[in-house]
């Protein structure tokens, strides 16, 4: 992805090759960052999310999410 401005509440797909565990999976945006981003993976099959960083070369923007976990605001449009 070409760099841009993210927000809290996007989402964005890890690049499946950039990572062995979360290639593939959707990120929810909650620091936009000068690099890329870093947010927050509902893993499959496990409990509660994990934390990720990407780089803008790994990841690709994917739109809005409808709700955001709490603690980084309520979303409630997309």
């Amino acid at each position: 992805m070409e760099n841009r401005d993210l927000e809290i509440g996007d989402v964005v797909q890890i690049k499946p090759e950039s990572h062995e565990r979360f290639g593939g999976c959707f990120m929810v945006v909650t620091v936009p960052t000068a690099y890329g981003a870093q947010g927050y993976i509902v893993v499959p099959g496990e409990k509660g999310v994990a934390y990720h960083k990407c780089a803008f070369g790994d990841i690709e923007f994917v739109g809005r999410a409808k709700w955001v976990l709490k603690q980084y605001g309520k979303i409630t449009d997309s």
